[in-house]
């Protein structure tokens, strides 16, 4: 029987096996529930009995009925089946004989007791079966070579359904590739026949699961019919050489049949794609996922490439699949379109639910699938339109709502999820139960903790309505819950860090409407475990007796356990070892040296301490000076070496070690050194242990040695030793031969040899000499020999790139070394004789192309292939060279840009160089969609209005048909609705009313082809916060207020009093506005260029004013004062055009004018009435000054002219020239288009 607990949240949690004494002698009343069942889908052995599974819990005890095909089923009535005792569980015995078959069907199970009925869901119940193959007649199957074929299996309906494979009659299995294999539903599919696949039978074999036995299919016999014979005689044997010319052919499919197909599949499943094609040769299979990646981590490719596995298959996984079949004669696809459906599966199930009376509550049941599932209510088995009616019950589609139960309302609801794939049935009670509170756990429990720990006090409970529990301590005081006790839902009491006074008795007090429980909780808080005195690193003599400490405190209410580990393994105590507060070893011994660790442990905690002891066998004396030495250095050199047992190929070196320096020796290195081919070059000859000062060296003949010793300690190595006495060797043959041996090509007629030489231990002999050997790689060549003494010889006049056999063999004076192996070498390449040909273009879209040729012939290459190398661009001048390595004949060209004319030619490399040039190729690339365009310009030449002005895109990638404009106001985060404008392809202006001049605006432009949108710009008009104002008179003559102003027309010098510059801005002739200003800045003005004359006013000194200030242009003293200014200005514009028409030439070159009115600039003419350098001449003969608007010379700005710090301008107001130029003009003067008028007059 089994047991719940109720949380906050009316479900039922499993009680725990701590509680479950208490729980027996308080057994509630629970509905039954369903802990075990079979499968849905069931099928058995026909050899076996028959379990079919049903458990359910309750209380009472439930009791077990069947239905079979949806009527009820009699146990009783067959004596083949029972069921077993407690249990629901079906058994049905067939060692009496019957057939299994007669079973079949489908199966549900009933659990009742007082409170309701359980079911499960429906299981089908099937029987093993594993049919014989019927018997046919296999004809012998007749095909051309290259010709596709697929042998069909059919293999009987098993169930489940059997394994498929092929073998030979023989039981050989069938040899499967990219040409022969198998598919998915058994068949062995040939890509294209050859005439080996002749020399075998096929036979399908189907091995089924339950009865483990293996059927076979008579096999097929294939007879492949050839081309051509061609019969020859040679040497008086007849030799049958089939000359077969096999067709090669383009790719087509076996499976799936067409170009498209269509799959469906289940939710949470494996999807398995395939695609088998014919061809000569046989294709390659790839797959793709028609806009975008294959699923990553779920895909895996199988059967060669032919198959495509996504496994767990989700919703994301629908969408179009292709897989392409290529080979050098063409490519074929085919399209899967993947469509995935869904059984129904939990979004929320149904959970049990427990009720006091009078309380609410409610089930939810929600499920998905591909269709949307129908749900369907069901009470104790019955549908719940048919079970009698509960005022206190509400059903609203996926959730019942219960409203103020009452005792007799348990039941057990069951909801079904089902659509045409499959359902879902979970069965879930509802107990309405009236049950004081009860504590579950032992009566008065004992905690002990140690101090400063976590712990936890247990108080599980039960009632309903759920009980409110809580803590308290010694009976008294407020409910424990915050700083260190945090109480938890389930009845725990936490506490972070238990500390001394947190010692006493806990009491938890559980309450509800029908009364109250308590218990109570002991708490201990103990001290903890800590050595006080551990063991310490020791280095002691052999034979003497060390002390290992382990002093320990503990909470003397523990039991303390002490013990010793060596080398992390448990420490033997025998008659050597002695514990009290440590550990005492009798003559110690070099096998004691190693790690002791002491481990003190109580029933609560645990500590330990470690130590390493070094057991020296040097005297005790010699130790403690050593230790009283001062601190570890290096080792002293080692002195005294001596050799002895001279031997041909080993000496015996002995040496006496220097001190250690408080810091033991470790190693000892061996050098030598020889006096033939590298003298006073010493090499490491070879490495000892620091514990040994003698050892026996390897020698090699013929060396001259001298030998060193080096000492090592965990400080660094000591100076090398005093070399020994020299020891000369005899000499001997070479007993090794060079490596690395090579031959490579460094002109298109040589083959230069190299080899890695041997060193002066292996040569073995005086006058070290190679023997190098080669020959074309023919059996029946003739070899070539040469004798060198450097690593390298070059054989000349050799044809190109042909292998080349190659040995080469060490020789001294007492002779040879053994026979070498030999190695393939290459002579020189020369450059490709041939072009790729064939090359056809196939335009993938705007910026890739597929490009496919014929491959060069081996012969052509004259080297070793590299890769084949296009050159595309619009001149093939500096064109982009795309690389597709090694022997192929097919590849994608990318990056291109749209809307273009490519020429194309492809090369062939080698290891020399490139070939000769393919004919040049020409192809356009279709319309793309445009970039952005240049550049979006926005200027606000008034509060009403606002003009853009952009360019065309840098990249139109085709035939741009129009612009589209959209644009929105906005105020902070307050935005408008967005506005549309369409232009034709030639206008790039657009002038906008304002009809907010508060709100700035936000303007998206892109460029369209025929193709679609291109990138799009975006641009915010400038921010109208704190704008100065500027105002320009009648006459021209404008006002500038601010550091920045927006550009509309002519230009405007302006600059803030007592700054470091001064900004330009070009205005009309009305108001203009200027951002960011200080209200109380001044500002200098002048305004320049009049077409056709530049003038440059008197510096205007102003206030600047924002809008938070009075707009002083509606007092009546600033506009006398600004119209006064206006008429000053036009009189003297009046005086100075006046004299200009009069007086024709002026004394004293050019200077009187300038005095009169210095803010006019003359335009100059030279005397062969050519324009000077500053100018140019329009059509009608006028002088035109040179567009330049932003020489800061012109307006004051740089040279000559600069504002002062008083605001008056220094310098000349005109162009400066020198004197040789200046008095050559003063006679041919140009008149200006203001005398002709005034002559007229």
């Amino acid at each position: 029987m089994g047991y719940l607990l109720q949380d906050s949240r009316k479900r039922l949690l499993p009680v725990g096996t701590t509680f479950l004494t208490a729980v027996i002698c308080f057994a509630v009343p629970q509905p039954p529930t369903i802990t075990k069942q079979s499968v849905k889908d069931y099928i058995v052995d026909p050899r076996d009995n028959i379990f079919i599974e049903c458990e359910a819990k309750g209380n009472p005890v439930p009791t077990f009925s069947w239905t079979r095909n949806g009527k009820f089923f009699n146990v009783a009535k067959d004596p083949k089946v029972s069921m077993r005792r407690r249990s629901g569980t079906l058994v049905i015995d067939f060692h009496s004989g019957g057939r299994p078959e007669d079973y079949e069907g489908e199966y549900q199970c009933f659990a009742r007791n007082d409170y309701g009925t359980a079911l499960s869901s429906k299981i089908h119940l099937q029987v093993s079966k594993s049919p014989l193959w019927p018997k046919e007649k296999v004809d012998v199957i007749e095909v051309d070579e290259g010709a596709p074929l697929s042998l069909q299996c059919n293999p009987p309906p098993g169930l489940p359904s059997p394994v498929i494979f092929w073998m030979s009659s023989s039981m050989e299995p069938i040899h499967q590739d990219k040409r022969v294999s198998q598919g998915q539903n058994g068949d062995l599919y040939f890509s294209n026949v050859m005439l080996q696949d002749a020399q075998t039978d096929y036979s399908c074999n189907a091995r089924f699961h339950f009865t483990h036995t293996i059927q076979q299919k008579n096999p097929y016999t294939l007879k492949v019919k050839t081309s051509n014979t061609l019969v020859l005689f040679f040497c008086f044997s007849l030799l049958l050489i089939s000359a077969r010319g096999v067709t090669e052919t383009t790719p087509s499919f076996m499976y799936p049949y067409g170009t498209s197909s269509s799959q469906m599949v289940l939710r949470g499943v494996d999807l398995l794609l395939e695609c088998i094609a014919s061809g000569v040769p046989a294709p390659d299979i790839m797959w793709y996922k028609k806009g975008g990646e294959l699923p990553a981590g779920k895909t895996k490719l199988e059967n060669f490439n032919k198959a495509l596995r996504i496994s767990n298959v989700s919703e994301e996984d629908s969408g179009e699949y292709f897989c392409l079949a290529s080979n050098k004669m063409g490519s074929i696809r085919h399209t899967i379109s993947v469509r995935v459906k869904a059984a129904p599966y939990w979004l929320d199930e149904p959970q049990n639910l427990i009720l006091a009376p009078g309380e609410d509550g409610r089930l939810v049941c929600r499920a998905n699938g591909n269709p949307k599932p129908a749900i369907q209510w069901l009470v104790n088995g019955e549908p719940i339109e048919a079970s009698p009616p509960n005022p206190s019950r509400e059903v609203a589609g996926d959730t019942i709502v219960f409203r103020d139960t009452q005792i007799g309302s348990s039941a057990v609801y069951q909801c079904n999820a089902s659509n045409e794939h499959g359902y879902l049935l979970a069965n879930a009670f509802v107990s309405v139960l009236d049950v004081p509170p009860r504590i579950l756990a032992p009566r008065n429990q004992l905690i002990k903790v140690i101090q400063y720990n976590r712990t936890r006090l247990d108080c599980p409970f039960f009632g309903s309505p759920i009980p409110t529990l809580r803590w308290f301590k010694n009976g008294q005081g407020n409910t424990l819950d915050g700083g260190n006790y945090k109480a938890h839902e389930n009845g725990s009491l936490e506490m972070n860090m238990a500390r001394k006074e947190d010692q006493g008795i806990y009491t938890c007090v559980a309450t509800n409407i029908l009364g109250k429980a308590e218990a109570q909780v002991r708490l201990e808080v103990k001290d903890p475990t800590r050595i006080v005195r551990g063991p310490e690193d020791q280095v002691v003599k052999r034979g003497s007796m060390p002390r290992l400490h382990c002093r320990v405190k503990h909470d003397p209410t523990l039991k303390l356990t002490v013990t010793w580990l060596k080398d992390d393994a448990p420490l033997y105590i025998g008659n050597r070892f002695k514990e009290d507060d440590g550990l005492t070893i009798y003559g110690v011994a070099e096998k004691d040296q190693g790690d002791y660790t002491c481990v003190a442990s109580t029933e609560l905690d645990k500590d330990s301490a470690k130590a390493y002891l070094t057991v020296l066998g040097k005297a005790v004396v010699a130790v403690l000076t050593h230790l009283l030495a001062g601190p570890a250095e290096r080792p002293d050199r080692p002195r005294d070496l001596e050799l002895t047992d001279l031997a041909e190929r080993s000496v015996r070196l002995t040496w006496i070690p220097g001190d250690d320096n408080n810091s033991p020796i470790t190693d000892y290195i061996v050098q030598f050194e020889e006096d033939r081919f590298q003298p006073g070059t010493w090499h490491n000859h070879s490495r000892y242990p620091g514990s040994v000062n003698s050892a026996v060296l390897s020698l090699s003949p013929y060396v001259n040695y001298q030998f060193r010793v080096i000492a090592v300690n965990d400080v660094g190595s000591s100076l090398p030793s005093v070399p020994s006495e020299r020891y000369q060797t005899n000499g001997a043959r070479p007993e090794i031969n060079p490596t690395g041996v090579q031959g490579a090509g460094t002109q298109k007629n040589n083959m230069e040899i190299t080899w890695t030489p041997l060193n002066a231990t292996q040569a073995y002999g005086p006058n070290l000499r190679y023997i190098v050997r080669w020959r074309r790689r023919d059996p029946r060549g003739s070899w070539y020999n040469e004798t060198v003494k450097t690593p390298r010889h070059v054989v000349w006049n050799t044809p190109i790139y042909v292998p080349y056999e190659i040995k080469v063999q060490a020789e001294n004076d007492f002779g040879r070394a053994p026979e070498p192996d030999t190695v393939i070498g290459y002579s020189g390449e020369d450059y490709p004789k041939a072009a790729p040909t064939d090359v056809r273009i196939r335009v993938l879209n705007s910026t890739a192309i597929a490009l496919t040729w014929t491959r060069v012939h081996l012969d052509t290459i004259q080297g070793q292939l590299k890769e084949y190398r296009v050159s595309k661009s619009k001149s093939l001048r500096r064109g982009l060279l795309t690389r597709f390595p090694g022997d192929r004949n097919r590849g994608i060209v990318s990056r291109l840009f749209p809307y273009s004319n490519y020429k194309l030619e492809m090369v062939v490399t080698n290891g020399r160089g490139d070939g000769p040039r393919s004919e040049v190729k020409e192809f356009p690339t279709p319309e793309g969609v445009p970039s952005s365009p240049r550049y979006l310009r926005i200027r606000q030449p008034n509060l009403e209005s606002i003009n853009l002005e952009w360019d065309h895109p840098e990249h139109p990638n085709g035939v741009l048909t129009g612009y589209n404009l959209r644009y929105q106001a906005f105020n902070g985060s307050k935005t408008g609705r967005t506005l549309v404008e369409n232009f034709s392809p030639n206008q790039t202006r657009f002038t906008l009313q304002r009809t907010d001049p508060i709100s700035r605006y936000r303007f998206f432009l892109r460029a369209r082809t025929q193709v679609g949108d291109g990138e799009t710009i975006v641009e915010e008009s400038p921010a109208l916060l704190n704008e100065g104002m500027c105002r320009a008179p009648a006459a021209g003559l404008a006002a500038g207020l601010g550091g920045r102003c927006a550009r509309v027309g002519q230009n405007l010098k302006v600059r803030e009093f007592g700054g470091p510059q001064s900004e330009r801005c070009e205005i009309t002739m009305g108001p203009f506005q200027t951002r960011g200003l200080n209200p109380s800045t001044h500002l200098f003005l002048s305004l320049v260029r009049v077409f056709p004359y530049s003038f440059f006013f008197p510096s205007i000194f102003l206030p600047a004013y924002t809008k938070n200030h009075v707009d002083i242009a509606t007092q009546g003293w600033f506009i006398g004062l600004m119209c006064a200014i206006a008429l000053l200005v036009l009189i003297l514009l009046i005086v100075c055009f006046i004299k200009r028409s009069r007086g024709g030439k002026y004394p004293g070159k050019s200077a009187t004018r300038h005095l009169l009115c210095p803010w006019i600039q003359y335009p100059q003419v030279s005397r062969d009435n050519k324009p000077l350098p500053n100018s140019q001449t329009s059509l009608d003969g006028t002088i035109k000054q040179q567009e330049s608007d932003d020489s800061l010379v012109d307006y004051g700005e740089g040279g000559e002219g600069q504002f002062n710090e008083d605001g008056s301008f220094i310098g000349q107001y005109t162009v400066k020239k020198d004197k040789e130029e200046t008095e050559g003009n003063e006679s041919s003067e140009a008149t200006s288009p203001v005398n002709a008028i005034y002559s007229l007059a």
